[in-house]
């Protein structure tokens, strides 16, 4: 392959890849909000309950903040399916589930006890109680030294 051939399959090459480029600038990169995402019920006491579960409910791309709270647009799309939901009748119950399976444990602010999140609930005391213990036999230890050498 002579050098022209190289640069002229380079310069195809790039000219490609400028196409591509400039294809994913004009793109859209986000929908429109789904209309329940920042418009309450209409019922107050539905609101109340839709408010009352979304401030249960963790966004997943801000860490630390409820779907209430958050302006990421997925806490937008699951403030609408929650507000959606609620006024179909459904119970703030079946929602938890619906979005649990859907997203998984984390979705949640009080994840359930089970085999998965067991070192998550007793970790903290599992530590504690090491921590105690390798406290106590250096304790322990120092002050027997301590006797010996008076």
């Amino acid at each position: 392959m002579g050098p022209c051939l190289r640069r002229g399959a380079m310069a195809f090459f790039l000219a490609v890849l400028a196409c591509f480029a400039g294809a994913s600038a004009t793109a859209q990169d986000r929908l429109p909000p789904a209309p329940y995402a920042y418009q309450q019920l209409r019922d107050p006491a539905q609101e109340a309950k839709a408010k009352a579960l979304m401030e249960t409910l963790r966004c997943l791309v801000c860490q630390g903040q409820s779907i209430a709270d958050s302006d990421a647009p997925l806490a937008g799309d699951m403030r609408h399916e929650v507000r959606t939901k609620i006024a179909a009748g459904e119970s703030p119950d079946a929602i938890r589930k619906w979005l649990v399976a859907r997203y998984g444990n984390w979705v949640t602010y009080d994840p359930p006890l089970d085999a998965a999140t067991a070192l998550l609930w007793f970790g903290p005391l599992l530590f504690l109680a090491l921590g105690g213990w390798l406290a106590f036999g250096r304790f322990r230890r120092s002050d027997g030294d301590g006797e010996s050498e008076i």
